[in-house]
């Protein structure tokens, strides 16, 4: 019989073993060559299109701001075609993105390469990877995107120690286009393969291509929440994570302030494994509150125990957890909540809602640092976060009244 959320076909399926490591390397080579490289390339970009680091990571940060907006759009196409034919034609554009930033000749049209790199990376990041999941294997989503988040999880283990030893003997630009032919050589034919195993999820319901569970009148509310938990989650890991070895040095720790943001990975990598192995049968608007509170309580223990290294390494192992489970949450949530159902465009709108703020956030910290100092900043930060923990609290209660609604369309 087939479920509210959608047809009950697809639903028994596994995705296979070999695209699901197929899909974790993809994964490491997008986020490895969208993002993590660029930190370690930044200042001989900098030194070679003549501008300052700040005006870099400037043109960075308007290029994930800007790219922000097109993750709806990545989302509502693979609902259409698939998310494996859309995470293809990602694959290929990602890559003609970074050749054209290898070859721009001055800083205007190497930052409208940025643009397209990260108006592109939205189709084979995060949102379209969870989407292909769902497609591909609805009978086992939730844990799939778990071992996902785990794979991924190793993109800047890897790619930071890579870049920087290529870097010693290749200019950032050579870099660039040896990004571009790994995605092209090892993502695209993978992307390939997957688009045979990722059929849209509304083809059981003809006409309804666009029809969420999320557009019922009764889960307006929990689509708000949920949105609005993201976006204030998004903010202040964000506003922590772009400043935190100045931060923890700013509090007294020195260099040991280096040795506790190293922590922050491993701690993220740390959490998926606890959830994979001890979480299965924990619903996921609860895990959304978990990881919600770990980031105010970290920065609690901070500044409470500030300037004792034991108290920063808590902190660092707190915001490393929250930041894995969130990743996790980011794909799972919006299944709970509202099924398979146009899954690609609510999964797209919540990576809209994280990566806005996520965005402004470095900016508005650098401001408050200068304004109010190290101590008060970190407590407001801390207070965005209960007030984001506050809104995944009230999901739970609203879940239960939504089901005792006629409007409510449960994922079972």
């Amino acid at each position: 019989m087939p479920t509210a959320s959608g047809s009950s076909d697809g639903m028994d399926r596994n995705l296979p073993l070999w695209a699901l490591v197929g899909l974790g390397a993809t994964q490491i080579i997008g986020y490895g060559t969208v993002y993590y490289a660029f930190s370690i390339l930044a200042a001989d970009m900098a030194r070679d299109l003549g501008k300052s680091d700040t005006w870099v990571f400037g043109a960075f940060s308007v290029s994930l701001l800007i790219g922000s907006f097109f993750a709806p759009s990545a989302g509502r196409l693979a609902d259409r075609f698939g998310a494996g034919r859309m995470m293809a034609w990602g694959s290929a554009a990602v890559a003609l993105a970074l050749v054209l930033a290898a070859v721009s000749p001055g800083p205007i049209t190497f930052a409208l390469s940025l643009i397209a790199l990260q108006a592109v990376a939205a189709t084979v990041l995060y949102a379209t990877a969870f989407t292909a999941v769902v497609q591909a294997g609805g009978g086992r989503a939730k844990t799939t995107i778990v071992h996902l988040t785990l794979i991924a999880g190793f993109a800047s283990t890897l790619f930071w120690p890579l870049t920087s030893w290529l870097h010693g003997f290749m200019t950032w630009r050579t870099i660039f286009l040896w990004f571009a032919a790994a995605n092209l050589i090892v993502c695209l034919p993978l992307h390939l393969a997957l688009a045979r195993l990722t059929i849209p999820a509304p083809t059981a319901t003809k006409g309804r291509t666009e029809d969420t569970a999320a557009s019922a009148p009764g889960n307006m509310i929990l689509m708000g929440l949920m949105l609005a938990g993201f976006a204030i989650e998004g903010y202040a890991l964000s506003a922590v994570l772009a400043q935190l070895v100045p931060l923890t040095q700013a509090l007294g720790l020195g260099a040991s302030g280096l040795f506790v943001a190293t922590l922050f990975g491993p701690a993220q990598v740390a959490s998926r494994l606890i959830n994979l192995i001890f979480g299965r049968d924990l619903s996921q608007a609860w895990l959304a509150v978990i990881a919600a509170a770990l980031l105010p309580v970290g920065l609690a223990i901070l500044l409470w125990t500030t300037p004792w290294f034991a108290g920063a390494v808590l902190f660092a192992v707190c915001a490393g957890l929250g930041s894995g489970l969130t990743s996790i949450v980011g794909g799972t949530l919006p299944l709970e909540l509202f099924g398979r159902n146009g899954y690609g465009k609510l999964v797209g709108w919540s990576t809209f809602a994280k990566q806005v703020p996520a965005s402004i956030a470095p900016f508005a910290m650098s401001a408050s640092l200068t304004s109010f100092g190290v101590v008060p900043s970190l407590w407001i930060v801390a207070a965005v976060g209960v007030v984001g923990l506050a809104i995944f609290v009230a999901i739970p209660f609203a879940l239960r009244r939504g089901r005792a609604s006629a409007s409510y369309r449960p994922t079972t």
